[in-house]
């Protein structure tokens, strides 16, 4: 659309829609979606780290769509499971995963581990791209905490009614959308993405279509 800056969350998954919508509140920048396309396309998650998948997605769609697209990558990673589930967060359990599968599997393979060695963080890779795949910018954010052995909350998705921040006493699941949009892995790194968005703009990097 003429006269205004669009940007393309390179997701379908409606959960992460919603908190980088929100978190895009504000900017006078639109969000768009990738349904709202017809040339997207899936993007198999070839990465081996958070920061190239979130690469994979926001370059191939751009390019695919001649759109701005943000791609972001995200998940979490066990101390006592050097790292794991990792990239493989979304699919843990292996084919069919969901996050009933995949919380019943980290708890598993938790059996036993006490709690003071069930720390973990959640990673959050953002990479934008410029509509010829360029990739122009790259953030990083985590948020430390712990995996609990019982869920907690209603909020959230994934692993978050697992995940507690021990100074707040509470999961992601229980913390609800205000305070988790200051302290998760997600909003950390688009704080960082907003602060480079705002420089790529001042001097002329995305001009108003």
């Amino acid at each position: 659309m003429s006269g205004e800056r669009v940007l393309v969350l390179g997701t379908r998954n409606a959960k992460k829609k919603r908190e980088l919508v929100l978190l895009l509140a504000g900017t006078g920048i639109r969000p768009a979606t990738l349904d709202e396309f017809a040339g997207s396309v899936e993007v198999d998650e070839t990465g081996t780290t958070f920061a190239e998948n979130a690469r994979l997605k926001a370059s191939l769609q751009a390019r695919a769509i001649g759109q701005w697209v943000l791609g972001e990558d995200s998940g979490l990673c066990v101390d006592a499971l050097d790292g794991a589930p990792g990239v493989y967060s979304a699919r843990f359990s292996g084919v069919g995963a969901t996050d009933a599968t995949n919380n019943a599997k980290l708890q598993e393979s938790l059996r036993g581990v006490p709690l003071e060695r069930r720390t973990a963080h959640y990673v959050c890779h953002a990479s934008l791209s410029d509509p010829s795949g360029e990739i122009v910018i790259d953030c990083e954010g985590t948020c430390r905490g712990r995996i609990v052995d019982r869920a907690s909350g209603e909020g959230g998705f994934g692993y978050d009614p697992y995940f507690e921040i021990p100074e707040y006493h509470a999961t992601f699941a229980q913390l609800g959308d205000s305070v988790k949009s200051l302290l998760s892995h997600r909003a950390r790194a688009m704080r960082q993405f907003l602060c480079e968005l705002e420089r790529l703009i001042g001097r002329g990097g995305w001009p108003i279509a």
